[in-house]
């Protein structure tokens, strides 16, 4: 019974990188900054708590969604609410991801232009932090910060259940876009009109 269950787990993990890598266009079920978010994309989150909660790096509520703590491929503490008060894109990629890949360059290039103005993190799952260190080497993204994944933690956070998603917050910690951008066509855009 217990192989019976893993073979079950394997085939759908397997499934699950098949559908999210292997179409050629990928599928876009977010929302852009205008529109309401879809009911696919994490709902809308605040954290007006009671007792104040914690505030960000400009001094604004803290964004429940952003109360996390991780670990970058480098093996560097990381804590959600350092990207509170401003536009956040978060890059969900997998090593052996093509189409995660194709992205690579065009997210470096945003991070790079709008540097101190949004912020852009990778969030690596599904594999090892090894092959991850060697993605970032490879595709030359390491001017910011990757998280290793390995647990799915952040995954789980903002619901994401596939590999090459973006998942853009304004700057008061909401989803304003949650999708697939083949070859990162159309990021900066998005990133220009919450910065601006």
């Amino acid at each position: 019974m217990r192989a019976r269950s893993l073979f079950l787990a394997v085939l759908a993990a397997a499934l699950l990188a098949v559908t999210g890598c292997g179409t050629e266009g990928g599928s876009d079920s977010g929302t852009d900054a205008g529109a309401a978010p879809s009911t696919a994309s994490p709902p809308a989150r605040s954290s007006a708590s009671s007792d104040g909660g914690e505030t960000g790096a400009a001094g604004a509520e803290m964004p429940e969604v952003l109360k996390f703590t991780a670990t970058t491929v480098d093996g560097k503490p990381f804590e959600g609410k350092a990207l509170g008060g401003k536009p956040t894109v978060l890059w969900f990629w997998a090593p052996w991801c093509p189409k995660c890949r194709a992205q690579a360059a065009e997210t470096a290039e945003v991070a790079a232009d709008y540097a101190g103005k949004a912020n852009v993190v990778g969030v690596a799952g599904l594999d090892k932090n090894a092959a991850m260190k060697d993605f970032v080497s490879e595709t030359k993204t390491g001017s910011f910060p990757h998280l290793s994944d390995e647990s799915g933690d952040v995954w789980k956070r903002f619901e994401v259940t596939e590999q090459s998603r973006y998942v853009i917050l304004d700057k008061d910690g909401k989803t304003v876009y949650e999708g697939v951008l083949p070859g990162g066509d159309g990021l900066a855009e998005k990133v220009a009109g919450l910065t601006g």
